[in-house]
């Protein structure tokens, strides 16, 4: 009967999607009736509820009442779709204040020259526009208008001109900021974590081990990282767009002619192109470098870009009155300039105000802020009076924002009942049953995504299909794909449910505006090569992830808050770049060392002469170790040939098996619960108990199929594994040996200036024994004490304060004991200088020199986080995807 009910959901969203019913009511409403319908049925028929629902049901909801309401309420209050209202506040008060009709014009008169000019102008006016507003019924409708006609005027292919203009018009959906791509953010995290638990229980099923290594985990993504994503693809299929007109204009100049520009390539002509086209290419570099950069979230990006927008709009609505016309977006620009002028010289802390200095800088970007304010004041009081701009601005924003959160809220019911019915378990298991694994698997939902799209908006199908198939498309570790690649190729093929007949959203809106000369087929026949520019683009992008994954990859490694070089995700990666780094530099690292253990050391204190001795003896391990590493995975790549179609075989048993336990587990239950006082009755106890008998001979049969050599091979190749895996973990180890004392003699001698400088206030310190009162000198002891703990290796000196300070606690302080006390830290303290100094002068430099040729490969885990050039070596690896289903 679940299966009834979940064909009756899909039957019910259908025909109300079907009918034209608005889809923010046909989501949530197709739930609804269909969880009323499964629950009176299960209630009359079965005397439960949730009887007809494979996981949970109404009974239970109920039971959990408040939680799972709010589960669905706030659905849409997360804190990245609070970047959606401002990305569209930003496109449409762009669009509105006609600065893409400038764009349009400016970029024809520049390009028209070029064969297919007017083709290509308007392929880079949609790339800025989709930067800048990403709105796709504004972007095609101002290009329609605008240059449709100019277009047709000089003679170019209708087809050309229309699919051109639809094409461009799409791009706002997979260049950020993108409102796709923030909602696809969206939905992504919460399949991440499914994936997550999902890959664990795979993992401890499969493997009998309790915690998963840290590097087969799932990465999350946000909308940050979504950006940075698909910038490179976005561009990509710009460039093809661009590719394809050029040629087309080449084999066929008749039909998309240069167009000659009217008037001359003048000073004027080029201060109309500077104003036309930097103010929004140094919005794009606001909102988007701000991202990249990582000084602002998406939601901050979003702020700066409505602002912007603003601003922006408050000169271009004052045509014709040029007085003042410029003068909030100076007013802006000055502000913005002294911000990064005072950000370049002071602090601007104001919980750490400490100085003058400090004080100075909180006014100066005090006044710049204010300046900013009136700026964005005097433009939003601009735009109120002028057209009624702001008012109709913020009334199209809202009706789009309400769209999209109520769609948010119904999809998320809809979800919640398809994966009552058990419609999830369906997915998943039609998926793992295709033959060819991951990418059979990915193809599919690809297919069924694009079919989506002939009928379906994007936002239908980001929030209905996406949190079904993510999770078990990030699970596999057979791909091991990250969230990001998986959010851009959605995106992608997403970006082209706009182009798609019957009810591609742009052909309707180019339709609307286009004149009547041309035909409807012209415009579907225009956007089919378009179309194959995106699947080409996608095909690009799916076998090379890199074009996916760099950015966000680098800009993570590169920013402030960056991993760690310990950080278990990088170690893969980091070992195959030193491992690299010794194929190359392998004799000059050996000779770095044999020259660093001849060094004179014997004026150190043992414990420190131990320890660097050991480094020594360490790091010249290190480099062997790295080729047994190197050994040991050529090893199991050789192994994993013969093995790989046995392991695919018997996990696949396996997880039908586990199947099959699943639904025994659930019948079970029926049965306990079924007869005489149960809340099932005699007759379906009976069926399951004939099920059970059923699926129990299913498994046996399953499990009978499994190889009578599986557990010897599994046994030999995972010796093999562990091989690997005890070779990479004792280079690691080898390696902190060999960093970690260096680290500390370093940390040690560096110390020998700050301690040397404190002589005095001990001194200071016995005066003030004998001539303050004793809570004051406690207080001066304290400091000092803690100043000392500061410096690495100065426990001897500690244990004269350390008695001080114990003998001016009594309640009868003995100052002159006390002053003794301190008197054997000063002892201690010129003994330590003697060597520290000397080190200082004489080991410190040669320990540089040290690790100018390892510190980025035998001393690289020990830093604090990873040398630029090493983080830019790192990313191809870690932007690749690397197959682990074996370690499952």
């Amino acid at each position: 009967m679940e299966l009834f009910f979940l064909i009756l959901l899909i039957v019910l969203m259908a025909a109300a999607l079907g009918s034209g019913f608005p889809v923010a009511f046909a989501l949530p409403g197709s739930a609804i009736i269909s969880i009323g319908l499964a629950a009176g049925a299960g209630y009359l028929f079965a005397g439960d509820v949730d009887a007809y629902f494979t996981h949970g049901g109404p009974g239970q909801w109920l039971s959990a009442g408040v939680t799972n309401f709010r589960g669905v309420y706030w659905e849409a209050d997360r804190d990245t779709l609070i970047a959606i209202p401002l990305f569209i506040f930003m496109g449409i008060m762009l669009q509105r204040s006609k600065i893409a009709e400038d764009l349009l014009v400016t970029m024809a008169k520049l390009f028209g020259p070029v064969p297919g000019g007017l083709g290509i102008s308007v392929v880079l006016v949609g790339a800025l526009l989709a930067a800048t507003t990403g709105i796709v019924g504004a972007t095609v409708v101002a290009m329609g208008l605008i240059s449709l006609p100019a277009m047709m005027r000089n003679n170019y292919s209708v087809p050309l001109a229309t699919g051109t203009i639809a094409a461009s018009g799409t791009l706002g959906q997979i260049i950020p900021p993108s409102i796709v791509l923030i909602i696809l953010a969206d939905q992504l995290s919460g399949g991440v974590d499914q994936a997550g638990n999902i890959r664990q229980a795979l993992y401890r099923e499969t493997t009998g081990s309790g915690q998963m290594p840290s590097d087969f985990a799932i990465a999350s993504t946000s909308a940050g990282e979504l950006f940075l994503g698909a910038l490179i693809p976005g561009l990509l299929l710009v460039g093809l767009y661009i590719l394809f007109i050029l040629g087309f204009a080449l084999i066929n100049p008749k039909a998309a002619p240069a167009v000659p520009q009217e008037g001359k390539f003048d000073r004027k002509f080029l201060a109309e192109v500077f104003v036309t086209l930097v103010p929004p290419l140094a919005l794009i570099v606001l909102v988007l470098g701000s991202i990249m950069m990582g000084v602002a979230t998406v939601n901050q990006a979003g702020a700066v870009g409505a602002i912007g927008a603003m601003i922006m709009a408050g000169y271009r609505l004052r045509e014709g009155e040029e007085r003042g016309k410029y003068t909030p977006a100076i007013l802006a620009i000055i502000a913005l300039l002294g911000l990064g002028v005072v950000l370049s010289f002071y602090d601007l802390n104001i919980k750490r105000i400490t100085t003058s200095d400090d004080v100075i800088g909180l006014t100066f970007a005090g006044i710049a802020v204010s300046l900013l304010l009136i700026a964005s004041i005097w433009s939003g009081w601009r735009t109120l009076k002028m057209q009624n701009t702001l008012r109709e601005v913020m009334m199209e924003t809202a009706k789009g924002s309400c769209l999209v959160f109520i769609i948010l809220i119904g999809a998320a019911m809809l979800t919640s009942a398809f994966r009552a019915f058990g419609g999830e378990d369906l997915v998943r298991d039609f998926l793992q049953g295709l033959p060819g694994g991951f990418w059979a698997q990915f193809f599919m939902v690809m297919l069924v995504m694009f079919i989506l799209g002939f009928f379906l908006d994007f936002i239908e199908i980001a929030v209905v299909v996406v949190p079904i198939v993510a999770p078990i498309l990030l699970a596999d570790p057979s791909a091991n794909v990250t969230a990001v690649w998986l959010g851009v190729m959605m995106g992608v093929n997403l970006q082209t449910s706009f182009l798609t007949p019957p009810f591609g959203f742009a052909l309707f809106y180019l339709r609307g505006v286009a004149p009547a000369t041309v035909k409807t087929i012209q415009i579907y026949k225009g956007v089919i090569a378009f179309i194959c520019l995106q699947l080409i683009a996608l095909a690009i992008v799916g076998l090379n992830p890199i074009l996916a994954n760099y950015l966000p990859n680098r800009t993570a490694l590169l920013a402030e808050t960056a991993p760690p070089p310990k950080n278990p995700r990088l170690q893969y990666c980091l070992d195959t770049y030193v491992g690299e780094r010794f194929k190359a530099e392998g004799p000059g690292i050996l000779a770095a060392i044999e020259t660093a253990s001849q060094l004179d050391v014997s004026y150190l204190p043992d414990d420190l002469q131990k320890e660097i001795k050991s480094a020594w003896t360490a790091a010249g391990k290190v480099i062997p170790l790295m080729q047994d590493i190197e050994a040991t995975k050529a090893a199991v790549a050789a192994a994993a040939v013969d093995y790989r179609p046995m392991h695919s075989l018997v996990r696949a048993l396996e997880r039908d098996a586990r199947k099959i336990d699943e639904q025994l587990k659930e019948l079970e239950v029926i049965v306990q619960r079924s007869g005489p006082g149960g809340i099932y009755s005699e007759a379906r106890g009976a069926a399951a108990k004939a099920r059970i008998e059923e699926l129990r001979a299913e498994k046996a049969a399953l499990l009978a199929q499994i190889p009578a050599e599986w557990t010897a091979k599994h046994d030999a190749f995972a010796k093999i594994q562990d091989a690997e895996n005890k070779a990479r973990n004792l280079y690691r180890r080898t390696v902190d040996d060999a960093g970690e004392p260096l680290a500390k003699v370093r940390a040690v001698l560096t110390g020998a200036a700050p301690l040397a400088a404190m002589e005095p206030r001990f001194n200071d310190l016995k005066d003030a024994i004998l001539s303050k009162d004793n809570a004051a000198v406690q207080a001066q002891l304290e400091l000092l004490r803690t100043d000392v703990t500061a410096i690495e290796g100065t426990a001897e000196i500690r244990k004269g304060i350390n008695e001080a300070r114990k003998i001016l606690r009594t309640s009868t302080p003995d100052a002159q004991a006390a002053i003794a006390e301190i008197d054997k830290s000063i002892a201690a303290l010129k003994a330590d200088l003697v060597w520290r100094q000397k080190g200082a002068a004489e080991l410190l430099p040669q320990l540089d020199a040290y690790d100018k040729v390892t510190g980025d490969t035998i001393g690289l885990r020990q830093l604090p986080r990873l040398p630029d050039h090493v983080a830019t070596g790192l990313v191809g690896c870690l932007s690749q995807h690397r197959d682990i289903s074996l370690n499952f």
